[in-house]
């Protein structure tokens, strides 16, 4: 893992949801989760969460199928968590 991509730039990208012509915007994540478990999704999308998600430091994120179709639940991700980003270690 040679590339590396700061966590502003992560952010900005997570931000945009979709293409102009109306696609959503696909990466793999590797986060770990409030109870300490390492989480790889190969394949997800960005989404919005019920809360303030910049008050709270929060990005909310769910896994999708080669189709686009949604296969599991949103996972809340803390921005802190975050460790790669279409396999690009993330810093500070």
């Amino acid at each position: 893992m040679a590339t590396k991509i700061r966590r502003n730039k992560v952010l900005k990208y997570l931000d945009i949801k979709e293409t102009p012509s109306g696609e959503q915007i696909s990466f793999s994540i590797v986060f770990i989760k409030k109870n300490g478990e390492r989480v790889f999704l190969p394949r997800a999308v960005a989404t919005g969460l019920p809360f303030s998600l910049k008050t709270n430091r929060m990005r909310g994120v769910v896994p999708i199928d080669s189709d686009g179709e949604k296969t599991g639940h949103v996972y809340p991700v803390n921005i802190d968590n975050i460790l790669e980003y279409n396999s690009m270690e993330v810093l500070l």
